[in-house]
């Protein structure tokens, strides 16, 4: 779907793009210093989530993340992978290893959401687990 390309829209897009972790919608709107408000915010990243730019993913700690698209330009494509949160950054990123799991007869998948949790690489050479 054709959209406006906002001064908003442009905004948030290029942070997402600079970011290579998951947001949060209080992390995008303290990034952007006030200059924008929590509804225009919301509204933006779930037009990008139904556009396919982005996905929403709800994180073990209750919030709503973002996390870009990348490498799924113009298909339509499933967010059906687990999800890797730093214990000490907090750093969300979606794990690439597509997850596959075997329903009962009759039943249908919608989605699947999962967590892993511990240090990411950065951080496990700053704090080695003893």
């Amino acid at each position: 779907m054709n959209r406006r390309n906002t001064p908003a829209r442009k905004a948030i897009l290029q942070l997402l793009q600079q970011e290579k972790t998951a947001l949060s919608q209080d992390r995008i709107e303290a990034a952007l210093k006030g200059g924008m408000d929590r509804v225009t915010i919301y509204r933006v990243l779930n037009r990008f989530c139904q556009d396919g730019i982005t996905h929403k993913i709800l994180a073990d700690d209750g919030k709503n993340y973002y996390a870009l698209c990348r490498g799924c330009e113009g298909e339509m494509h499933d967010h059906n992978h687990f999800h890797f949160r730093c214990i000490s950054c907090h750093n969300i990123e979606c794990l690439d290893e597509k997850v596959a799991v075997r329903l009962p007869e009759g039943y249908s998948l919608q989605h699947i959401s999962g967590w892993v949790t511990g240090r990411c690489a950065a951080c496990a050479g700053q704090n080695p687990v003893l």
